[in-house]
């Protein structure tokens, strides 16, 4: 099939000439954003349970582009100079959320807002508003996925799984037989006959891990699942597994501070939440196989219909 000519004025961009193109803006995107990428890549050793797959976000959305490749290239390229202003704001947004003046918002989160509006600017000068739309979905998962969520913003929402995750945890720890008391988020495991807190709040931060769930939820969906329904039933499947995981997560830590205390804190907490992500990352892809395959004999019905007429 042959391509179409391209409109007068307008010159045609190669494959080739696009890819090598992407790559040298995204060594300038390094570049000018170091102080973003610099947090973002402290953040993401420091807690990786909690935020080592925004390491990984930048990949995917990479790959959700090269999975679109066919309709990208289908047609030439067409420049648009609105991306220039929309580059300017971005830019500007970015120094003013990284630099000051003292009364903008100086966030990591507002830094990663900026440049995203950077990069629909930077995409729809170099290659177009057809091209914009095409890889706005990759864009906007980079985007959302690919940073850290201050723990002001995750309050509003997990706060109430916290509690959860110590009223679940507590249950599981008491039906073991344990000797424990509950206070709150607080849980007090005796251990013969001395106390050793647990606090859920702080050891259970990992419910930031919800964030890494929704991620890899999108991803698998959009990549795995033919149906819309299917894909939003795997995503907000990811809530109670961020739960569960949690859960679990606590208990272990309950059960271990028996033996020391130091158990309870400092790395090893981050230790034992990476530990039960390969389990929980199992259980997901389970999830998804039953969605993918609930209905399969449905689907084969109006073929053998069709062969019968």
């Amino acid at each position: 099939m042959h391509r179409q000519p391209a409109p007068a004025g307008v010159r045609p961009i190669e494959p080739r000439t696009a890819i090598v193109a992407g790559l040298v803006m995204l060594v300038a995107l390094v570049a000018v954003f170091c102080v973003f990428v610099k947090t973002q890549v402290r953040f993401a050793f420091e807690e990786p349970a909690d935020w080592g797959h925004t390491l990984v976000v930048p990949f995917i959305a990479g790959y959700f582009a090269y999975m679109k490749r066919d309709e990208l290239f289908a047609k030439p390229f067409r420049p648009n100079w609105l991306g220039a202003p929309l580059m300017a704001i971005g830019l500007a947004g970015y120094m003013a959320s990284t630099f000051g003046p003292e009364w903008f918002v100086l966030h990591h989160n507002a830094r990663g807002a900026a440049i995203g509006v950077t990069l629909f600017g930077m995409v729809l000068l170099v290659l177009g508003a057809r091209a914009m739309w095409i890889l706005a979905f990759p864009l906007v998962y980079w985007i959302v996925f690919g940073q850290s969520v201050s723990d002001r913003l995750l309050q509003l929402v997990t706060q109430s799984m916290q509690d959860w995750s110590a009223v679940g945890a507590y249950a599981a720890l008491k039906i073991t037989g344990l000797d424990i008391e509950r206070s709150g988020n607080v849980i007090t495991v005796f251990a013969n006959g001395e106390p050793r807190q647990l606090n859920v709040a702080e050891a259970c931060s990992g419910m930031r891990m919800l964030v890494a769930f929704l991620a890899l939820g999108v991803a698998i969906a959009y990549t795995g699942l033919p149906r819309v329904w299917q894909r939003v039933v795997l995503v907000i499947a990811g809530i109670p597994v961020a739960l569960a995981v949690n859960i679990l997560r606590v208990y272990t830590l309950g059960v271990l501070s028996l033996w020391s205390v130091d158990f309870t804190a400092g790395d090893f907490h981050s230790f034992v939440g990476l530990v039960w992500l390969v389990p929980a990352f199992l259980f997901y892809l389970g999830i998804m196989w039953f969605l993918k395959n609930l209905f399969v004999e449905d689907d084969a019905k109006p073929d053998s219909a069709g062969g019968a007429s």
